[in-house]
């Protein structure tokens, strides 16, 4: 009788099992690693002073909507002749806000209404002029005479209706912790292009108060903010030893910086020139109040703030030199989403290893 043939199974090593398994799973790490970075240098690349995108166009010149070439910023006579208002859907102490029409285009006017904030009116353009870039409302035009300005229209308003727009069905699924968190990194970005512009050091005066600070962004249809008013941005120069003061008026309320407050006791009536000024680091002090506003109360939100405690607590420190930098926390912010972002995508990776 022919014997059948014996095939004895054979059975591998459990070490070389999991030898298999670590370096299919360090490789897909790897891989990970790789996606999140094209992933995020696609949002957040520091590029220095200008920081300029694709869309934008030389000094003196812009292109709206799906046009390809840049046209120059539109004179007195050609706003004149060739922009339409259509109503007015603003009004603050310095401007009129309307929204209007240019070659098909919906675009926005603002009009002086007080004469006597001309300067400060004048001082927002020469901002805005010099200013642009992707952080920046675009500018189409201006005429000095008649104290107009046009800029891009966006229609999704400023960022007091951020929460608002996010309970829309259409805009739903932008509600999310990771959505909210850059729209953080977004602000604090502004803020760190303002401190770092190419005409020196800007301080964001406009922010006593968070719905004044919510006031001055712009919320875009691809959900990312532009700053849009400029009208309060004076220089610090330490080398000159130039600091600042956010108006002439006392300044109250935990919002506003320790320095930016009176320091000599209710005993003693606030005097302009007996007020001592500061300088950038008032911006660092808001950005956890702003912060949490742009977290929210989705799910996942929480973890977030749990992980910026440290550099939030760092932002508070009353000293003023002890506060980080605006690129410190934009750093720690990057780094907070990196890591938030792999764990959710593989949120087993840390035991396994």
């Amino acid at each position: 009788m022919e014997k059948k043939p014996h095939f004895a199974r054979r059975e591998f090593p459990p070490r070389e099992v999991s030898s298999l398994s670590l370096v299919l799973l360090l490789a897909a790490v790897l891989l990970l690693n790789a996606l999140l970075y094209l992933y995020l240098n696609k949002f957040y690349i520091s590029s220095g002073h200008a920081e300029m995108d694709s869309s934008l166009c030389s000094f003196g010149y812009f292109k709206l909507g799906a046009v390809k070439n840049c046209s120059p910023w539109l004179s007195c006579e050609a706003i004149n002749r060739e922009v339409r208002r259509l109503k007015c859907v603003g009004e603050g102490a310095v401007k009129k806000v309307f929204l209007s029409e240019w070659k098909e285009n919906k675009v926005v006017l603002s009009q002086l209404t007080n004469s006597e904030l001309k300067e400060d009116f004048l001082h927002g353009l020469k901002m805005l002029k010099a200013l642009q870039s992707k952080h920046v409302v675009r500018l189409l035009g201006y005429c000095e005479q008649q104290f107009t300005i046009l800029t891009e229209y966006h229609p999704l308003g400023s960022l007091r209706g951020l929460n608002e727009t996010l309970h829309i069905p259409k805009y739903k699924g932008m509600n999310t912790w990771h959505r909210r968190l850059m729209l953080a990194i977004d602000y604090i970005s502004i803020i760190h292009y303002l401190h770092s512009s190419p005409l020196g050091t800007l301080v964001m005066c406009d922010s006593n108060d968070l719905d004044k600070v919510l006031s001055q962004y712009l919320l875009t249809s691809d959900f990312h903010i532009l700053v849009n008013d400029l009208d309060a941005l004076p220089l610090v120069n330490r080398s000159a030893g130039r600091l600042v003061k956010c108006g002439h008026r006392e300044l109250h309320g935990e919002f506003v910086a320790p320095e930016q407050r009176w320091p000599y006791g209710e005993e003693v009536p606030f005097e302009d020139d007996l007020m001592p000024p500061y300088d950038e680091k008032t911006d660092i002090w808001k950005i956890p109040d702003v912060s949490n506003f742009f977290l929210g109360h989705v799910e996942g939100s929480d973890i977030v703030r749990l992980h910026l405690f440290d550099i939030h607590a760092a932002c508070k420190k009353k000293d003023p030199a002890e506060r980080p930098s605006a690129q410190e926390v934009l750093d720690t912010y990057r780094r907070v989403l990196t890591l938030l972002i792999r764990e959710a995508a593989m949120p087993g990776t840390r035991e396994m290893l």
